[in-house]
């Protein structure tokens, strides 16, 4: 029997291991299978390294980014045939120490790809929940300049690693950072290293200082928003932060550091501001700066070449507004040492496509300061259509309701009509179309500062929490809002009630024909109802017809509009700020005047007509040979209600100048008793921590 009992033990234990191998095995049969593949795999990575085609490196610049008008032909290209290369030999070790030390610390390491830089970037993305930081190194940048489109996919980035492997093998570390420096945009007008030194400092590439090595390493990321022409502050942050970065990698000493973070950014006073060669440089500017805030280019991307841009600029419309901008004639007198400044923009409100883009007088400087986008003003009293009477028509009030005209005190704020005069009794289309104040302010308390505030953010102007006071229906805004702005909310009017949002580019190409970028597909957002955006315009059609904006008049065509100025404090009767806001069926317009610096020696002191005077050419010159289209009628809307039924209003002011009452005195007594006192209880409620400021905006 035990024979037997021996001979099962053995017959299992064969089984046994035959059915399970050993560790041993099991770790043998591993590497070899993970060896294998890794062999594979680098195979087929240098034989795609190896199909990559760098010959572009070798053409001295890159193919130009192409500008298309809203008919799909060719306008302007963005190229860079200004460069003028310098050799590796001719860059300064501070320059190249701090370019490194921003861009790519381990530049003079690596092998085209830096994984622990790409494995910081993706913790720190991975934190924060988003693209906060990116691993590409000098040498990954420089090929997605010069040969990748620039759409966001994980394919480019694997193209970009290849080629930059590519570059790696081909190129020593010198030619790599050569080229690299040669064809970067600097901001300003400057592409590549040499343009840079010279446009911010006057100087040659090898006489750059420490600091000022810094200043242009710190440009590279984003050289708009850091150029110290314009944001100096800013600006020398970023140099401190290249300085502070050089210090911890060693490159510089302690000593040295401190020196050059206690520098000035002295800057060339040659700086060229003249006109840009480049043609319509402010609509080109706001495409740019549309494609890096809307699209999440940057500007490097846009400007280093090989897209198709096709926007919604209209040749003739441009080209009108630049000559009406070209005549001085049509602008009042400016101060010797100061240009009274303009910005004016047209947008179709059909599609929202921006047709045309002045960003102000005089030189062009391509990137320069825009104001018809950048610019940041209190509007006045081109303010109420939008905070005061859009929201009160939408409540149920009528143009031909009534409201009293007088002396009011809402918890310290005390506006005023820029005459000085009071009116009475005056209906809401009267107020509008002679911009009464008083009244303005009145209804914005009636109806209530949270439906202006609320208005105001539905027609697309973002407004800060310490706008939220009874000077929102005069446009006294903290920060304000720039003729872009106004021109997208005034087309809500003229779209029957829907905003399009206001925009140059239409599409985004890249070389190879992806689209990165389609406005095409955009929807109308519904503001406000096609009734009371009828009513409104033909309210505003009123102020252009018989009141404050008769000189934005286009004889033979409907137009609607709204004047606007905020007053200078401490003079007499001196202007800020100048506007006029007006629209046909097919266009709307926006004009702003001023100066960039106003002070006690720099303000308007003429007529706050001139805004509207400048918008009526611009509209008659932009509008020629364009079809004249009626507003729509309103339903019900009767004639009466948008007529002006006293023309004795300015007898009638001088006489209630003092005792700030109506015509009939007995009539409004007991009602205004009840109002007043309902306005009192109200505004020490609601206004007791409001700005108590008078904003002194004020519209003839």
């Amino acid at each position: 029997m035990e024979p037997a009992i021996n001979k099962s033990r053995n017959a299992k234990k064969k089984f046994s291991i035959w059915k399970k191998p050993s560790r041993r095995s099991v770790l043998i049969l591993s590497i070899v299978v993970v060896t294998v593949t890794a062999i594979a795999c680098w195979s087929g990575f240098r034989l795609l390294v190896a199909a990559q085609d760098i010959s572009e490196l070798d053409k001295p610049l890159p193919a130009a980014t192409i500008l298309y008008d809203r008919n799909g032909k060719e306008v302007e290209r963005l190229s860079r045939s200004e460069i003028v290369p310098v050799e590796y030999s001719i860059l300064p070790k501070p320059l190249i120490d701090a370019v490194t030390a921003v861009e790519d610390k381990r530049f003079f390491d690596h092998k085209g790809m830096d994984t622990r830089a790409i494995g910081r970037a993706f913790y720190a993305n991975i934190r924060a929940g988003g693209t906060t930081q990116g691993g590409s190194t000098i040498t990954q940048q420089l090929a997605k300049n010069v040969f990748l489109s620039h759409e966001r996919t994980w394919m480019r980035k694997w193209n970009e690693v290849l080629l930059a492997k590519k570059i790696e093998e081909n190129y020593d570390k010198q030619k790599i950072l050569e080229m690299y420096l040669n064809q970067i945009y600097f901001g300003e007008g400057a592409w590549g290293i040499k343009r840079a030194a010279e446009t911010y400092f006057g100087k040659t590439v090898d006489r750059l200082t420490l600091s000022e090595s810094a200043v242009l390493a710190g440009l590279i990321r984003a050289p708009s928003a850091l150029t110290p022409y314009k944001h100096p502050e800013k600006a020398k942050e970023r140099r401190n932060l290249v300085l502070r970065l050089m210090e911890e990698q060693g490159k510089i000493t302690s000593a040295d550091y401190k020196i050059a973070i206690s520098e000035p950014i002295k800057l060339s006073v040659a700086k060229s501001d003249k006109t840009s060669a480049m043609k319509y440089p402010y609509y080109v500017d706001q495409m740019i700066r549309e494609a890096v805030v809307q699209y999440g280019l940057t500007e490097n991307e846009v400007l280093h070449g090989g897209l198709h841009i096709y926007t919604a600029l209209d040749t003739g419309m441009q080209q009108a507004a630049e000559s009406v901008y070209a005549d001085e004639s049509l602008f009042p007198e400016s101060k010797s040492d100061q240009l009274i400044q303009s910005g004016a923009v047209l947008v179709d409100p059909r599609d929202g496509g921006i047709r045309a883009l002045i960003g102000g007088r005089g030189n062009q400087p391509f990137r320069g300061f825009n104001r018809a986008s950048q610019l940041k003003r209190q509007p006045g009293s081109a303010m109420k259509p939008i905070a005061v009477y859009a929201p009160a028509l939408e409540r149920g009030y009528k143009p031909s309701d009534t409201v009293v005209d007088e002396p009011v005190d809402f918890g310290g704020y005390r506006p005023k009509n820029v005459t000085g005069r009071y009116y009475g009794e005056v209906s809401l289309y009267e107020s509008l179309v002679h911009s009464y104040n008083i009244p303005a302010v009145k209804l914005l308390h009636e109806i209530g500062i949270d439906a202006g505030m609320d208005a105001s953010a539905r027609f697309g102007l973002e407004l800060k929490d310490g706008d939220r006071t009874l000077g929102l229906a005069l446009g006294g805004l903290q920060e304000g809002v720039s003729p872009l702005e106004m021109a997208e909310a005034f087309g809500t009017f003229a779209s029957d009630g829907s905003r399009m949002p206001a925009h140059t580019i239409v599409r985004i190409e890249s070389a190879d024909g992806i689209v990165l970028a389609d406005a095409t597909q955009q929807a109308p957002v519904k503001v406000i109802e096609p009734e009371v955006a009828r009513t409104l315009t033909a309210m505003l059609e009123g102020v252009v017809r018989e009141g404050s904006g008769q000189a934005a008049s286009l004889p033979g065509r409907p137009v609607a509009g709204k004047t606007g100025t905020t007053g200078m404090p401490g003079t007499d009767g001196g202007i800020k700020d100048n506007w006029f806001v007006g629209f046909t069926p097919q266009l709307v317009g926006a004009v702003w005047l001023g100066y960039d610096k106003t002070d006690s020696d720099h303000y308007l002191t003429t007529t706050s007509k001139a805004a509207a005077s400048v918008f009526q050419t611009l509209m008659a010159k932009a509008l020629e040979g364009e079809p004249v289209i009626a507003f729509h009628a309103v339903k019900g809307l009767k004639q009466k209600d948008v007529k002006i039924r006293n023309d004795n209003n300015e007898k009638q002011g001088d006489k209630n100048k003092e005792k700030g009452k109506g015509k009939d005195k007995k009539k409004d007594k007991d009602r205004d008793d009840k109002k007043k006192e309902k306005e009192r209880r109200k505004a020490e409620k609601k206004n007791r921590e409001q700005n108590k400021k008078d904003h002194d905006s004020a519209d003839d």
